[in-house]
């Protein structure tokens, strides 16, 4: 009998235990059949199983060109290679197209039961199209030796569906958006350091991006929110909200650089935390409140190691909300033994309640600014303001 486990719960130290002959298994979706699983990988005794795949391929509800979805794929397989493990695969529908050439020489394990041979609702649905489309970003990473793989994940999902439910409990607030199932992958361009961590690489993230806003517009959506739980991702998204804004421009598209990081999380950090500048880069006081009270059962407080002797200088340093004028991208081992940046051992799961409150609270006014932007600039369009009076 194998048993499976959730790859994204482990610790960083965790995964770099595991034998490499351990198989690997990103699903694409959910709701495969565990016993058929079984008998595809010949019955191993243990078997780690990534978070699925939220949408992108054929009858998923949102599907994106192949050679962009695919490539997203290919990078996080890869990923789990390049950490020495053997035996990776991609679980799919029987759905998938086996004669590909993206995926001709990937290790693909089909099961066609009936309900993953239905289409798919699409996402979101077209009832949504006025809305605020919500697309929340995580990652799955090493967060110190106290924290599991999934704590970026964990988090915005928590912010994107608390954002959604905001306007129920303020009515005065018209908060207006539908938010995507949360995408547990994307880019870390620190990924060899410490094991566990995936990478999508920046340009096929871009792309992967680029290709299902371009799905989204075409189907009538035009305001859009990419909300990410996961540092790494932040300049990759600017791009894509760079590009897609001149190439779609009836649209507004916008992103933030973390969440809990505007005028009402910068407060609601500055009044409850205890920990000093750096206390709250990664794994710190920020993140490991957010996950005592989200999922107290992930942490592991008494593995907890403080670890704020980051070099800095008065134009680079790292927190939550960093500062200086320098970007940079040293190796993670100059500054992190254990993979935390901050002082986790400050975290309370009371601040990740109230911190938590001042994020949605943040995304949903940011909402509403979207809407502003977008209903004040067509306004203006139809007007024939400027230029667009010549067109």
């Amino acid at each position: 009998m194998t048993t499976f486990f959730n790859y994204d719960e482990l610790t960083w130290d965790e995964v770099a235990k595991l034998p490499r002959d351990t198989p690997l298994v990103l699903p694409l979706g959910s709701g495969y059949d565990s016993a058929q699983l079984q008998n595809q990988l010949s019955n191993p005794e243990r078997c780690g199983l990534l978070p699925p795949f939220p949408f992108g391929w054929r009858n998923s509800g949102l599907e994106i060109p192949d050679q962009f979805f695919w490539g997203y794929i290919i990078n996080l397989l890869d990923s789990l290679r390049d950490d020495g493990f053997t035996k990776v695969f991609c679980l799919a529908p029987s759905g998938i197209d086996p004669q590909s050439s993206f995926i001709a020489n990937l290790p693909i394990l089909r099961q066609g039961h009936v309900s993953m041979n239905q289409p798919k609702p699409f996402l979101p649905p077209d009832s949504e199209r006025e809305k605020v489309i919500l697309i929340p970003i995580g990652h799955t990473e090493q967060h110190g030796f106290h924290l599991p793989l999934s704590v970026d994940t964990i988090i915005i999902d928590a912010i994107a569906k608390g954002t959604v439910e905001f306007a129920k409990q303020n009515p005065k607030l018209a908060t207006r958006s539908f938010n995507l199932p949360v995408m547990p992958y994307g880019v870390s361009t620190h990924r060899s350091s410490f094991a566990g961590t995936l990478n999508a690489g920046g340009r096929a993230f871009e792309d992967f991006w680029i290709a299902t806003l371009d799905v989204l517009v075409a189907r009538g959506f035009n305001r859009f929110y990419l909300m990410s739980g996961h540092g790494g991702n932040s300049s990759f998204l600017v791009n894509i909200v760079k590009y897609i804004g001149e190439k779609h421009r009836r649209i507004f598209c916008a992103t933030a650089w973390l969440h809990t990081s505007g005028s009402i999380g910068a407060e609601a950090l500055k009044k409850y935390r205890t920990s000093k500048i750096g206390g709250m880069g990664h794994a710190g006081e920020l993140e490991t409140s957010f996950m005592l009270h989200l999922r107290p059962d992930l942490c592991k407080m008494d593995k907890v190691v403080d670890e704020t002797d980051f070099v800095s200088t008065p134009d680079y340093y790292m927190d939550w909300i960093e500062g200086g004028s320098l970007i940079a991208n040293p190796p993670w081992d100059d500054d992190t033994k254990t993979g935390a940046y901050g002082a986790g051992s400050h975290a309370t799961a009371e601040k990740g309640k109230l911190w938590l409150e001042a994020a949605i609270a943040e995304k949903a006014n940011h909402v509403e600014q979207i809407h502003e932007q977008h209903e004040r600039r067509e306004a203006r369009r139809n007007a024939g303001y400027g230029l667009w009076g010549k067109k």
